[in-house]
């Protein structure tokens, strides 16, 4: 995955830093405590386990920062986030809340190649001639139970053919 060994626990808080640096520059315990609503205390012990491991720079009572490789690890765990955050509502057409939720807990268990795969099977669809956006259209009919696409599947792939063959001349 990122190679260190990182619990779910602190790749969230590597996350929340991250957040926190991109809005306000720098993060705080109160502001990390608050955005993951856990206590001070709590905060503490991982910042102390994360500037351990060198991925971030903490000092009690000042502001904490990540290292260049926190940031390239935290980097990594954001970039898994929004991949399959954005798989899940706009592939698989869940609720953004439940695609957040879902999100959240399979970052930690995909692994790089995962999810570049699936990065690439996103690409796909969409430069593919035969999954434009009628296509996920259709997946939603048929998640509905209105299989009402099935007639029109073989003009579908005719005009597929025709329009991928247009693009080969």
């Amino acid at each position: 995955m990122t190679g260190i060994d990182l619990s779910e626990n602190l790749e969230d808080y590597l996350e929340t830093i991250l957040e926190l640096e991109k809005t306000q520059k720098v993060a705080r315990v109160k502001d990390i405590a608050e955005m993951r609503g856990v206590l001070r205390g709590s905060v503490t012990g991982a910042l102390k386990s994360l500037a351990e491991k060198g991925l971030i720079n903490y000092e009690p009572y000042s502001f904490i920062t990540l290292t260049r490789k926190g940031t390239a690890v935290a980097g990594e765990i954001n970039r898994r986030h929004r991949v399959i955050k954005n798989f899940l509502t706009h592939v698989l057409q869940l609720d953004p809340q439940i695609a957040e939720d879902n999100a959240c807990r399979m970052e930690h268990a995909m692994d790089r190649a995962a999810v570049d795969r699936m990065v690439a099977f996103i690409d796909y669809m969409e430069t593919c001639p035969r999954t434009d956006a009628s296509w996920i259209q259709g997946f939603a009919r048929h998640r509905q139970g209105k299989d009402d696409s099935r007639p029109d599947c073989k003009e579908c792939m005719t005009r597929s053919a025709e329009k991928h063959a247009q693009k080969k001349k």
